[in-house]
């Protein structure tokens, strides 16, 4: 008998799921929901899928030998366990670790986005957990935003401002007449949120800008990174050249005189010793617009109109976070901040600059006047910790040295790594040298609801619930709506919440008191629903009690005024209001930045060429510029066994989209699965040939479940086509030590062997139940 259930959130939006025997059959989008997320369609059949992992499993070698180093990690099988006895044996190794080395010998992973549910967010959850028995080794910053984040914290004080707080989308409609985009405002990507959103509006937006006369300029090698809503031109330079293409736009700023130099000395220091940069007056090279021609593509007259039209209308600058996940990805969104203060439009309405329109839904809405209800976590007792994408070298590189922000920091040495939602093997990249890193440590956790790369290298793996499987409270920063979300079907076999996980971890090692605070999972429910009424009432803002709010299912607050400019009170008043910089200003050159004495990050922005990009000498090699952004059809990784992602697969795999010139010089049609190769792996994909990618680039996004077609090989092929394989696993600088990820040099090939299976969503090898060592 099929049951629609009435609350449901997630990631991707709000929505009924329609239940048949203890599966999701159906969704009903929200019904207010302007604009339904198709990643909802991949919640169907999820729930019981084959790849959801059944019980506790110990990895055989781990189970035999006891903890320490592996090479056995992601290949050998695993042996089911009772839960009292995988407790036992992870409690014991806990406090192995603890006793001998310490809780910073523990490394607290659970990177990703886990569950929509502030309560049953597993991040807060490990956390919480960890610092009950002392803390654990922290990551800071986004594999998304950090290099963006570190550089933008640095020059203009607090990079929210620029990333997430940023003027509101109405105010763009209204009063932008020109937005030049750097690397794209693409749906896609605006159809998910952190904690989830209640009504998608990116889209109508755009249609409104449109409607209003808003000039759209696009620079990316992928068309379709601005949405056909919109007309824009479409300049596809070559890959990585952006940053020669906006010091060319500086360069013309300053030649012909367009410049706001008031604006300039009331709100930014050191635009001198850029400028003297710009002009060639230390290298002899003035980055003028045939400089950049010769490294982008874009003609120079292009660029030489551009500036003058920029300099003539209220222009909104906005790069995407994906630029920032490059070699010096820190120097992109410090220019565009550069060049909207050149333009004196720093702080006004329709102007100015962004880091991500259209990377998350609810980015240009404006924020609201209280926090969300979360989880407290305490207080970590571990001081040390690692820019989250240098894990590997964390654990490959124990004691050595590294840079971070001003920082000189040591590597912890890791005996245990504990992870909880979220799958590295789509965040990570250079998975041969991540595999190579997960054979180090003594010991591997993993809570996974299915068994994704991580699960299947992990020493223990624990089976925690998805989110349709326990109740909840769902709720983003930006969004109004506050959900219920309430349990809809059992937990499948012998699955359990990470609260209740923890929980008897925590009266193993003697803090259960410490962690749970004598609540089950519905007191905690509502203790952090009513410290976040009085913090509500507190302000004025009236908010009905927990009682009222779970029966009625939602609660929507009074959405704040769409009105909302980043920085303006600084540009009114840069005394009363200053930045949390040195200066108290937007730093275009920085003292600070420039004391470091970084050789891959100087003081003010400038361009570093790219290890790979195609005028490199390795083309001759690998000519195609491979570019791994994120899907279009699911969430990171996220149920890339769902309907909706699935649909996507070509012949099974990942699709990898070519220009028709690079598909007809390999004898490549639509449809074939080819070869992807470099010196770091291999993988397959499907090819789809396509005008709406500039020539001898490639698009392949990450998120396919990897697929190792021979697990025990030192070598990665990966026959389903996850690009990790394929991409560097380098810093962005010494700076913020950011994910690189977004590119690489490859080659392309068609398949003509036969086709090897796709194993992806099977459970590893399971032996024969085996209760104790």
């Amino acid at each position: 008998m099929k049951t629609t259930h009435p609350t449901a959130s997630s990631h991707w939006g709000v929505f009924a799921p329609v239940i048949e025997d203890g599966e999701v059959v159906a969704v009903q989008p929200f019904d207010q929901d302007p604009d339904p997320s198709p990643l909802l369609d991949n919640i169907p059949g999820s729930i019981r899928h084959r790849a959801r992992v059944t019980q506790p499993m110990i990895r055989a070698g781990w189970l035999e030998h006891g903890p320490g180093p592996s090479g056995g990690r992601g290949k050998e099988p695993f042996v089911p366990v009772s839960w009292e006895t995988a407790i036992d044996l992870l409690s014991n190794e806990l406090k192995r670790v603890l006793d001998e080395k310490g809780p910073g010998a523990i490394y607290g992973g659970s990177y990703g986005w886990a569950s929509a549910g502030r309560f049953h967010h597993a991040q807060s959850q490990i956390h919480r957990f960890l610092n009950s028995l002392g803390g654990y080794v922290a990551s800071v910053d986004t594999y998304s935003f950090g290099a963006g984040n570190v550089i933008l914290n640095r020059v203009a004080g607090n990079a929210e401002n620029l990333i997430l707080n940023v003027t509101s989308w109405q105010v763009i409609v209204e009063n932008t007449d020109l937005i030049v985009v750097f690397g794209g405002i693409p749906l896609k990507n605006a159809t998910v949120n952190a904690g989830g959103v209640s009504r998608h509006r990116t889209r109508g937006y755009l249609r409104d800008a449109a409607a209003n006369g808003v000039e759209f300029v696009h620079f990316s090698p992928l068309r379709d990174d601005v949405a056909a809503e919109v007309t824009s031109t479409w300049h596809p330079l070559i890959p990585g050249s952006d940053v020669p293409v906006m010091l060319a736009l500086a360069y013309v700023l300053i030649d012909e005189g367009l410049v706001d130099r008031a604006a300039l000395d009331r709100l930014t220091v050191g635009f001198a010793q850029f400028e003297g940069y710009v002009c060639g007056d230390g290298d002899g090279i003035p980055k003028s617009p045939e400089w950049a021609e010769a490294l982008s593509s874009i003609p120079a007259r292009t660029i030489r109109e551009l500036a003058r039209k920029m300099a003539g209308n209220r222009t909104l600058i906005n790069v995407s976070w994906s630029l920032q996940r490059t070699d010096h990805g820190e120097q992109a969104p410090w220019l565009g901040l550069t060049l909207a203060a050149m333009l004196g439009q720093i702080g006004l309405p329709g102007g100015g600059f962004a880091l991500g329109y259209g990377s998350i839904s609810t980015i240009g809405e404006a924020p609201l006047p209280i926090g969300l209800p979360v989880l407290p976590m305490g207080n970590n007792g571990v001081d040390a910790f690692i820019p989250v994408a240098r894990i590997a070298d964390m654990l490959l590189h124990p004691g050595e040295p590294f840079d971070y922000d001003g920082k000189a920091l040591t590597y912890p040495e890791i005996e245990i790594v504990y992870w909880a939602g979220g799958n590295p093997f789509h965040h990570h990249q250079d998975l041969r040298r991540f595999r190579q890193a997960l054979a180090r440590p003594s010991t591997i956790v993993v809570h996974d609801p299915y068994w994704t790369g991580m699960a299947r290298h992990a020493d223990i793996v624990l089976p925690s619930t998805v989110t349709l499987e326990r109740d909840d409270i769902g709720a983003t920063a930006r969004d109004t709506r506050l959900m219920v979300m309430r349990k809809a079907v059992e937990p499948y076999a012998e699955s359990r919440t990470d609260y209740a996980i923890f929980s008897d971890l925590a009266a193993k090692l003697g803090t259960a008191d410490r962690f749970t605070e004598g609540r089950t999972e519905a007191e905690w429910l509502r203790h952090i629903y009513d410290r976040w009424q009085d913090k509500a009432v507190q302000v004025g803002i009236p908010v009905p009690d927990f009682d009222q709010f779970w029966e009625e299912g939602s609660f929507e607050l009074d959405r704040p005024e769409q009105s909302f400019v980043t920085l303006q009170d600084f540009q009114t008043d840069p005394a009363q209001s200053p930045l949390r910089t040195p200066s108290g200003k937007i730093e275009i050159f920085s003292e600070t930045i420039d004391g470091f004495g970084y050789d891959d990050c100087p003081g003010h922005p400038a361009w570093m060429e790219p290890a790979e990009w195609l005028r490199s000498p390795e083309t001759d090699r690998f000519p195609l510029h491979l570019i791994a952004n994120n899907p279009r059809t699911r969430l990171h990784s996220q149920l890339d066994l769902g309907g909706e992602s699935q649909r996507s697969k070509v012949q099974g795999r990942e699709p990898v989209r070519l220009h028709p010139d690079d598909a007809i010089a390999r004898g490549i049609s639509d449809g074939d699965v080819v070869r992807i190769f470099n010196d770091r792996g291999s993988c397959l994909a499907g090819a789809v040939v396509s005008n709406d990618i500039r020539q001898s680039v490639i698009q392949l996004s990450t998120g396919a479940w990897f697929d190792p077609l021979d697990p025990a090989a030192d070598g990665v092929f990966c026959v389903h086509g996850n690009p990790n394989v394929l991409t560097r696993d380098v810093g962005t600088s010494k700076l913020a030590q950011g994910c690189t990820g977004q590119h690489a040099l490859v080659q392309v090939e068609r398949w003509n062997d036969p086709l090897p299976p796709i194993r992806a969503y099977d459970p590893p090898m399971i032996k024969s139940r085996v209760e104790s060592r």
